[in-house]
């Protein structure tokens, strides 16, 4: 479903990514372990249009996509939760929903399904984003993705800074969006979470894929985990 074949990404004049290449076949979760600077968000955004590579090609479904800005990549069936979970303070948890909707099909994603998927939003339907916990705020943020509809959907650290129970609950929600037929790219630093999750993964370091296998492999690999994971 989504391959990303040899990009190379900047910020300025800084160079981030170098040439990193993964891809994701339909139906799977795959994670990109990494350390806090290693790239996994720089990914993620170039992927989602937010910073477009300068180098190399970006394919979802077989259909070249390299720079479209990232609403067209909503629309073609891409959904992105962010790191920093960016909701909208000043609306209320409905109405974060509400302008988020697209793709609408009858079986897909809408209001009443979300909330059925996260009982705990519906209850505080009109309550500000601004006055939600950092475990609602996630919530509400993959949420608002899934109202989209996504085919694939980009998780960047979705259980960083949350409380050891809403990881859970998280791990639990994600792990049935892939039941549910959901295509997933997980980035991750909680290594045990990411590896009960996923099917494949991808080490990355300084902007380098280091290390890709199973999740089997990522988890006997000791001298991987030692060298580009640990602290």
């Amino acid at each position: 479903m989504l391959r990303v074949e040899n990009i190379h990404t900047f910020y300025g004049l800084s160079h981030i990514l170098f040439g990193v290449s993964l891809k994701v076949g339909q139906g799977e979760i795959v994670c990109l372990l990494g350390r806090n600077g290693a790239g996994k968000s720089t990914t993620m955004k170039s992927v989602m249009g937010l910073t477009p590579p300068k180098q190399g090609v970006i394919k979802f479904k077989g259909q070249t996509c390299t720079g479209q800005q990232p609403y067209r990549l909503a629309r073609m069936g891409i959904g992105f939760v962010p790191d920093d979970r960016r909701v909208f303070a000043d609306l209320t948890v409905g109405e974060n929903l509400e302008i988020s909707a697209r793709n609408f099909r009858q079986d897909g994603w809408n209001r009443d399904r979300v909330y059925d998927f996260f009982p705990a939003l519906g209850s505080i339907d009109n309550r500000r984003a601004g006055f939600l916990s950092g475990g609602e705020q996630q919530m509400l943020t993959i949420a608002r993705a899934l109202m989209t509809n996504p085919e694939l959907m980009l998780l960047d650290e979705p259980t960083e800074g949350l409380a050891p129970l809403i990881v859970n609950m998280l791990e639990e929600q994600i792990a049935s969006l892939k039941q549910n037929g959901m295509t997933v790219l997980l980035a991750e630093q909680n290594l045990e979470v990411a590896l009960r999750l996923s099917d494949r993964g991808y080490v990355i370091d300084n902007g380098v894929i280091k290390y890709q296998g199973t999740k089997e492999d990522l988890r006997d690999n000791e001298k991987v985990r030692d060298k580009y994971l640990t602290i």
